[in-house]
């Protein structure tokens, strides 16, 4: 068995070096939409810009939900990868494999049929309306693919290997930006192109990376090692109820933990239409921005999950607790580091998506969120580290309500003070429902309770 370094060794050094190839991956996801919007709103648009703009806060949701739930069968499957059953972990993975098929199939056809209803539910301007409704559509097309790949880049990550799921970003991202070009530039389709570009870069990434996790399975996880019972010559079973059951107990309160940024985003959105299509082009492009700048954040918590569940899996809390004093470190670096880049650089980024002459109050908005959110980063990594200990543990009931409490705080604050503070009052929100969350999750590592919980 190809066993992974993460029950050995530095706890510290092991989670950095771990998380940062999940940093830059995660980083190349975020091109998918970036290039989209960069390329429709310098080649097409401010409309054009605004209508992809509209539709990324739900597109968003669906990446979580698929990050999410991969994140919570992640767990389980490495805990008995440092339990050393592989025969239960491989059932886990083609238990989550399936579960996730079926899931994302639903959810495409449903989309399908009902993506300018949920659009006119948000309060879309009808200027942007046709083009908004273009796009989400054809995404909703390839919602398989992308959460097939997002379950097996965490089914990689569960198993020690983030190095697989970057490789196969990079080359994603780039057939994406190929696609994009190609067929806004040189075909002239616009948010049509963008969108026909993004299916077929996900597609194929998708493809590629489920070949290689059953070469990977093949040829490094034999069904030879310990086991809750004898091993016996009886098939490897590729479904399990009570291990779907197992995941769903994780992977339901992961899905609303990574959804929590978007879901915000998405009830906030509604909020953000009511000022005009240019502001939400400045909006959007500073949601650019940050979702940028959160990816080192939630990458480090993503890798602290795996961490965990491995250690905890091989009664190790002890290394969880040194990976954890670890993340505070970590996480104050990265956070330092963003807010003097922001201030530094960050109307050049923004330059990126908006022309500053062309549209002043877009540039306007944008550079105003951007420059204010710099300052509260490291909330959203302590949250997201803290969260991670939580899950990993399968500690779920405080975890949920913490990340409940931060949705509730945003959009309550987004509704009730937008139209009398202005439109500063959504992206104040921001900052307060993640120190709020952490400060709850704090609170519940403290007592030390997650050590006691036996998943496996």
């Amino acid at each position: 068995m190809n066993q992974s370094n993460m029950l050995t060794g530095s706890p510290g050094k092991t989670l950095f070096l771990f998380a940062v190839p999940m940093m830059i991956g995660n980083l190349f996801q975020q091109l998918y939409n970036l290039v989209d919007s960069a390329v429709v709103g310098k080649y097409v648009g401010e409309n054009a810009l605004a209508a992809v703009g509209a539709s990324y806060s739900i597109t968003n949701v669906f990446i979580a939900i698929a990050i999410g739930g991969g994140i919570g069968s992640s767990v389980i499957i490495s805990q008995y990868l440092g339990a050393g059953n592989i025969r239960k972990m491989k059932t886990s993975i083609y238990t989550a494999l399936f579960n996730f098929l079926g899931i994302s199939l639903f959810l495409g056809v449903f989309g399908a049929f009902f993506h300018r209803q949920i659009l006119i539910w948000m309060d879309t301007p009808q200027n942007v309306l046709a083009e908004a409704g273009i796009y989400l559509k054809i995404y909703f097309y390839g919602l398989p693919f992308l959460f097939m790949y997002n379950i097996l880049a965490s089914i990689f990550n569960s198993m020690g290997d983030s190095k697989t799921p970057l490789c196969l970003l990079i080359f994603s991202s780039v057939l994406n930006i190929f696609f994009d070009l190609a067929f806004v530039i040189g075909l002239d389709l616009g948010v049509l192109g963008v969108a026909v570009g993004t299916l077929i870069a996900q597609g194929i990434s998708s493809i590629v990376s489920f070949l290689l996790l059953m070469r990977r399975l093949k040829a490094n996880y034999q069904t030879n090692g310990l086991s809750d019972s004898p091993q016996t010559s009886d098939p490897q079973k590729i479904y399990s109820r009570t291990i779907t059951w197992k995941m769903t107990k994780i992977g339901v309160p992961s899905i609303l933990q990574q959804s929590i940024v978007y879901i915000g985003m998405l009830l906030v959105q509604v909020v953000v239409n009511s000022f005009g299509s240019s502001v939400m082009a400045g909006y959007t492009a500073g949601m650019r921005i940050e979702s940028i700048c959160i990816v080192p954040m939630t990458a480090v918590g993503n890798a602290m999950s795996s961490f965990s569940a491995q250690n905890l899996g091989a009664r190790q809390p002890e290394r969880v607790k040194q990976a954890y004093k670890a993340c505070y470190l970590i996480d104050a670096s990265i956070a330092v580091f963003l807010c003097l880049i922001l201030h530094l650089f960050g109307n050049t980024f923004l330059s990126g998506f908006l022309d500053a002459s062309s549209g002043t109050e877009a540039y306007s908005v944008a550079s105003a969120y951007m420059i204010f959110q710099s300052f509260f980063y490291i909330f959203i990594g302590l949250k997201c580290c803290t969260d991670a200990i939580l899950r990993a543990s399968g500690d779920m009931l405080i975890f949920t309500l913490a990340n409940l409490v931060n949705l509730a705080l945003r959009v309550f604050i987004a509704n009730h003070f937008a139209h009398s503070w202005g439109i500063q009052a959504i992206w104040m929100a921001v900052p307060i429902g993640w120190s709020i969350n952490y400060l709850i999750s704090l609170l519940r590592v403290l007592t030390g309770k997650w050590k006691k919980i036996h998943l496996i």
